[in-house]
């Protein structure tokens, strides 16, 4: 019994220890992008120029994949309104 105990808290301090790690890591890198905001756009809207000029077919298909996924969203925010509102009545 005193072995299991002994064992929970083990990882209960690991676990704290990975999550405060975690922590730092997801931290610095929302600084990162705080810092450094306008770079990184540019530097994307330089990656999708350069794709339009070489492979424009594959900027239709992520513009329609992104479109896509815009159109599921809204159906199943429809959905769960309606889901809602039929309880609710």
């Amino acid at each position: 019994m005193d072995e299991l105990i002994r064992e929970n808290n083990q990882l209960k301090e690991e676990i704290m220890h990975l999550k405060s790690l975690m922590e730092n890591y997801s931290t610095s890198r929302k600084n990162y992008y705080e810092k450094n905001k306008e770079t990184v756009k540019e530097k994307a809207k330089e990656g999708l120029k350069k794709l339009a000029e070489e492979n424009p077919d594959k900027l239709k298909e992520y513009a329609r994949r992104a479109y896509l996924k815009q159109k599921e969203k809204k159906r199943l925010e429809t959905e769960k309104k309606s889901v809602e509102e039929n309880i609710k009545a």
